[in-house]
């Protein structure tokens, strides 16, 4: 009964994990991807899904802040379509406004540089977006 947490940029997907008990979300990794070939993220999301024993993903949905839904949100639901069909798992949209944002606050208050910050930011992201689906759902 694993969630997977999905922030889905166009060249990156950043992806969390959450406990079996649904409480608490963990970092995974960072996949390269090709927006414009969804193929390109099939196999690698393919292998954790199958290796969590994942049941459902959360998708970031990247609302505008009138909460108007621009390009990128509705290229998130277009990939959580595909998710759902391509893996025949539920997939759900979850507002992540200001996630990338608040991501990046932690790791500058923790002091980590700019270098680093780039490489797990869209991982830190997806915790963020899949931690306050599980808190909303509790």
């Amino acid at each position: 009964m694993k969630k997977i947490g999905l922030d889905v940029g166009e060249k990156t997907i950043g992806i969390a994990i959450s406990d079996a008990l649904g409480w608490t979300a963990q970092g995974l990794t960072t996949l390269r991807w090709d927006e414009r070939d969804f193929n390109t993220a099939k196999e690698p999301l393919r292998k954790v899904i199958q290796e969590h024993e994942v049941t459902e993903a959360v998708v970031g949905f990247p609302k505008n802040m009138n909460g108007t839904v621009g390009p990128r949100g509705e290229a998130s639901q277009h990939f959580a379509e595909w998710i759902e069909k391509e893996f025949e798992i539920t997939a759900h949209l979850w507002d992540e406004r200001l996630t990338t944002m608040a991501a990046e606050r932690v790791l500058i208050d923790a002091d980590m540089s700019r270098k680093k910050r780039k490489k797990v930011i869209d991982k830190m992201a997806a915790v963020m977006i899949l931690q306050s689906y599980l808190d909303a759902k509790q």
